[in-house]
């Protein structure tokens, strides 16, 4: 074998398989060489990452070389769907400008004739301008924009075509020769440990882990396998609350989402003036009822106390849910007081942050915080570092033990949900399998435990099931399912 000293090469020396050789060589053993000088420089913690990180690899590899099928004929109907919206909403919106401000020929992604519709016509105030000093039209500014009345119905249908326009992308991603969508994983992609995926080595298939429930029907399981979804139930409040009881010795949170309906208890406590009757069963319809914008009241304690647990500001929060400022306000009064342990562990992280600069999740994840730890983007990013953090490594750890078990094939990780495929003939032995495979429990202080459980969902396609229009979709599982793949 020829020995070659790159300390003294001259790479026009070398042929193109030399090169390759160089190249490979160099390539590994640098490689190697960095290792052996971090591996001393680890913690009990980090080194405890770098072995978790090393262990999730093979069932990584498995899910990159396997992918999802996917049904043509679906995702046809699907981007021929989203392409009609699309044309409608814009002729919608051409005729409002048109015949409203007397504008003919606007185009809505020209950046001109936004600024020349919003601050010249309708005298929109500036919120911001560029270093140029031109008028800024991002999606904070929009969202500024929207709360006028004038320009309301301009924006929100501006967003909609965005927003569509976003899931067209993704399901105009090319697929692979045999018909699968597959994604390339990174296992360091993320400051929490989350795994990050986008495009495959050949350039195909994309992210994996934020497609949303309306494109989901046209990943299928393979013939004569069925499809199972195992999400882990309020995994982030049930850290948020572990956090609290060993922090604080203070389970009213952690207690809250153990509960059977934790979304209609917050609901009590931040609308105290609904007459609540006191039994969850009977208190969730009016949850569900009351409307406060454009949602139900249920659903924003889900949004509003998600955020509201992160740090999340009024105008943010306000953006998100679509809720009024004086909504959010009132619903952030109300819940801080029920649960003041949130303000107190805001409090101890900013303490944190500032004079150590890392944390240590409750999965033995550790970070440091490089940005100015006086800033409060700092600040609400490591609030939300440690529940998500933990549940990843919850997620992942669980994703190791079924592909130990070796008893389904894997096809994806959505952050907080397995997907798996199976024999479907063999359901009722394979998903309790794997549902005891899921359990995972970490030891809190004050003898108590947390325990993170998983719902399960199956069918032959992603999306949920709908008797009229997805009769393949995911449905809670119950054993003897009695359902049969339809064409």
């Amino acid at each position: 074998m020829k020995i070659i000293h790159t300390d003294k090469l001259d790479p026009l020396d070398l042929n193109q398989i030399e090169r390759e050789w160089v190249y490979n060589g160099l390539d590994a053993c640098v490689t190697w060489e960095v290792l052996e000088t971090l591996l001393p420089k680890l913690n009990k913690y980090t080194s405890r990452t770098y072995n978790f990180s090393r262990e999730l690899q093979g069932a990584i590899l498995r899910m990159r070389l396997r992918g999802v099928k996917v049904d043509e004929e679906q995702r046809e109907a699907i981007i021929e769907d989203y392409e009609n919206r699309i044309t409608k909403l814009e002729v919608n919106l051409e005729r409002i400008v048109r015949e409203g401000c007397g504008i003919q020929g606007f185009s809505w992604t020209s950046l001109p004739d936004l600024r020349y519709l919003f601050y010249n016509v309708m005298r929109i105030p500036q919120s911001r301008t560029t270093k140029g000093g031109q008028q800024v039209m991002d999606a904070k500014a929009l969202d500024q924009m929207e709360q006028y009345v004038i320009a309301e119905p301009i924006v929100r249908h501006m967003k909609r075509i965005r927003e569509l326009k976003k899931r067209l992308d993704v399901l105009q991603q090319k697929l692979d020769t045999d018909g699968r969508f597959r994604t390339s994983y990174n296992i360091a992609g993320t400051t929490t440990g989350r795994l990050a995926s986008s495009l495959s080595e050949f350039g195909t298939g994309g992210n994996a882990q934020n497609i949303e429930e309306f494109l989901r029907s046209m990943f299928i399981a393979d013939d004569g396998m069925k499809m199972a979804n195992f999400d882990a139930e309020q995994g982030e409040s049930r850290i948020v609350g572990a956090i609290e009881w060993c922090l604080f010795h203070d389970g009213k949170y952690l207690d809250v989402c153990e509960s059977e309906d934790i979304h209609t208890i917050v609901c009590r406590s931040a609308w105290p003036h609904v007459p609540w009757t006191g039994d969850l069963s009977r208190d969730r319809p009016i949850a569900e009822k009351i409307r406060e914008g454009r949602h139900n009241i249920r659903f924003l304690s889900k949004r509003l106390g998600h955020g509201s647990n992160y740090g999340g500001l009024v105008d943010t929060l306000a953006a998100e849910s679509g809720a009024t400022k004086k909504s959010v306000q009132d619903f952030q009064r109300h819940y801080f007081k029920a649960f003041p342990s949130h303000h107190m562990w805001h409090q101890w992280v900013r303490e944190r942050i500032r004079f150590q600069g890392y944390l240590i999740t409750l999965t033995g994840r550790q970070r440091h915080f490089w940005g100015r730890r006086d800033s409060d983007d700092t600040i609400r990013e490591a609030i939300a570092y440690d529940p998500q953090g933990s549940l990843s490594d919850v997620v992942n750890q669980a994703l190791i033990r079924v592909c130990k078990a070796d008893i389904c094939e894997l096809l994806m990780q959505c952050h907080d949900s397995i997907v798996v495929q199976y024999p479907q003939e063999m359901e009722d032995e394979i998903i309790p399998k794997i549902m005891s495979l899921l359990d995972h429990r970490i030891k809190l202080k004050y003898d108590r435990t947390l325990t993170i459980p998983f719902g399960c969902k199956t069918g032959w396609n992603w999306g949920e099931f709908n008797a009229e229009s997805n009769r393949n979709g995911l449905k809670k599982y119950s054993p003897g399912d009695q359902r049969r793949r339809e064409s």
